[in-house]
């Protein structure tokens, strides 16, 4: 029964890259699967090893917490709780599916070194995908469905609207800090000599620009953000390719200046529009979304409004105010006609649902799931050595994590697909490349032959 029970976990996990490119409801079930099937072998097995770890317990409570806060009033009439409803509370329910799925990839699926070699395959297919679509759309003006670009010049890459950017942005650690890594040791190599060592530094930047050009090409402002705060981190951590990737951080703006001859709408997406929105974030979408979220949570300091908080309290008039100095001329807040389905931000959206506590309690995750994460892993109080490709992917799954959670972001919701999907199929692959007791001494980066 656990070997049936092992086979259909992997052959979910394995499916979940494809169906987030396309069939987010099938990735979703995928997710769903490997969920269920690992409480049920966690039983059968009585193996819970896995919920002795800091990030699970801490994971355990802010989801009470949140259920806690999304409890109908039906069920406790005198309390304030659960003001979405019952849709509310079932939607809080089903919350910890996705925390299971990343607890069983870590503990379970991807204990093996070759599932994880197959999940950084499908993570390469899956960016290069995404990037030839872009490519394509950039070039000849639509993808291979014959989408066009979206009306305000942003590319779509595979979708018809503009969401390609976020993931690739996510992707594009994980992806190509290993390949230029592996190019940096093929240089370092005895008896390459110093022609050698500049050729393999100049490509690796050339690898990482490509990528970069068609994050600018995308023309979405946060992910090109947030892919530049990333060669920040991983040039803090990886000091054999600092140079590469603090040269393409400093590339960025040329890139960007670039792009007004070549995509003129991709440059006014990111320059020109944004700007504008800086100069009157106020008065901007994302400053009245901001300032509602702010007074929802003042009205429900303690418990928010439980899940989904911000979509149910958006429209009310109860929160019509204006936050100073975001909207100082708008006395309503900006009225119920910009409002949406989330506040376009995690720790926005904690604070909403469960209240300060629940803000807390999803700050010590994202915390103790960064720490978790640490590229340089721990045995005790050893510091175990890594090859350069082994570092270089530790370190692009950190950063994938950590540009996920950034806090001055703006983000889709916490676990909506397909973005949510990637970042917990990462998240998982990570804790399992982490884990000292669950790992083999071998390198999950697939490794391309000699000569």
């Amino acid at each position: 029964m656990t070997r049936l029970l092992d086979r259909l976990a992997l052959g979910a996990t394995v499916l979940c890259p494809l169906f987030l490119v396309h069939g987010r409801g099938l990735a979703e079930a995928c997710i769903d699967v490997v969920a269920v099937l690992f409480l049920l072998r966690s039983a059968v097995r009585r193996d819970w090893r896995w919920t002795r770890q800091a990030w699970v317990g801490i994971a355990a409570l802010w989801w009470l917490w949140l259920v806690l806060c999304s409890i109908p009033p039906d069920l406790i009439p005198t309390s304030s709780l659960g003001q979405g409803g019952e849709k509310s509370f079932v939607q809080a329910l089903l919350t910890v599916r996705f925390l299971l799925f990343a607890a069983g990839l870590q503990g379970w699926v991807l204990r093996d070194v070759r599932h994880q070699r197959w999940l950084a395959w499908l993570l390469w297919a899956s960016f290069a995908y995404i990037a030839l679509q872009l490519l394509l759309q950039a070039v000849i003006g639509h993808n291979l469905f014959g989408m066009p670009r979206f009306h305000d010049g942003t590319l779509t890459g595979p979708y018809d609207h503009p969401r390609a950017a976020a993931p690739l942005s996510r992707l594009l650690f994980p992806t190509l800090l290993p390949a230029c890594a592996w190019l940096i040791m093929r240089g370092r190599r005895p008896g390459g000599g110093r022609g050698r060592q500049v050729a393999v530094v100049a490509a690796a930047i050339a690898v990482l620009l490509a990528g970069l050009a068609l994050m600018v090409l995308a023309g979405q402002r946060v992910p090109l953000l947030l892919a530049g705060l990333g060669l920040l981190v991983a040039g803090l951590i990886l000091p054999r390719l600092r140079l590469p990737l603090l040269a393409c951080l400093a590339l960025v703006p040329v890139l960007v200046g670039i792009s007004a001859v070549v995509s003129p709408r991709s440059f006014g997406h990111l320059v020109l529009l944004f700007r504008q929105q800086m100069e009157h974030f106020g008065g901007s979408p994302y400053g009245l979304i901001l300032g509602r979220a702010l007074e929802i949570a003042r009205a429900n300091p303690l418990t928010g409004r439980g899940f989904d908080g911000f979509r149910t309290g958006c429209p009310l008039p109860a929160y019509f105010h204006g936050v100073p100095p975001l909207s100082p001329a708008a006395s309503d807040g900006g009225g119920a006609a910009f409002c949406v389905q989330h506040p376009h931000n995690h720790y926005l959206q904690a604070l909403t649902d469960a209240g300060l506590p629940g803000l807390l309690l999803f700050c010590m995750l994202v915390l103790a799931w960064l720490l978790a994460l640490r590229p340089g892993r721990m045995e005790g109080r050893r510091v175990v050595a890594q090859s350069a490709m082994q570092h270089a992917w530790r370190t692009g799954l950190f950063v994938a994590v950590l540009l996920q959670e950034w806090p001055v972001a703006s983000a889709s919701a916490f676990t909506n697909m397909p973005l949510g999907g990637w970042f917990f199929l990462i998240l998982g692959l990570g804790l399992a490349a982490a884990t000292p007791y669950m790992q083999r001494p071998a390198s999950p980066i697939p490794v391309p032959p000699r000569g």
